[in-house]
C-alpha cells in the first residue's frame, strides 16, 4: 500500500499560538490554540513554550522541547483532523479537570 511521505520543510510563527507550516507540495497556517490542553499539548499555551517549536532535523516534523509534537501526515492533511483533535482536546480539559 503506497501513501505519501510528507515533511515539514519550514515553520514560522505568524501569531500567537498560530504557525505557518511550509511543506513541498504546500503550506498553510494552522491555530493550534483549540487543542492546546492535557499533559503534553497544555503546557504549550505558555507562548514562551510555543514560540520555541522547531522543525526535527530527523523526522520532518514539529517539535517543542518539552516533547510535543505533529505526525507530519496529520499536519499536511489538518482540515480532515483539526475538528475531531479539538473535540479529543476539549475532552482532555475535562478529564485533567
Amino acid at each position: 500500500m503506497n501513501h505519501p511521505i510528507y515533511q515539514v520543510r519550514t515553520v514560522e510563527v505568524v501569531e500567537s499560538y498560530t504557525l505557518r507550516v511550509q511543506f513541498a507540495d504546500n503550506g498553510t497556517n494552522f491555530d493550534l490554540k483549540p487543542i492546546l490542553a492535557g499533559e503534553l499539548y497544555g503546557p504549550l499555551l505558555s507562548l514562551d513554550l510555543f514560540n520555541q517549536v522547531a522543525v526535527d532535523s530527523e523526522v520532518k516534523t514539529l517539535v517543542w522541547p518539552n516533547g510535543a509534537d505533529f505526525d507530519p501526515a496529520t499536519l499536511h492533511d489538518w482540515p480532515q483532523y483539526k475538528d475531531a483533535f479539538a473535540a479529543r482536546a476539549r475532552e482532555w480539559e475535562r478529564v485533567s479537570a
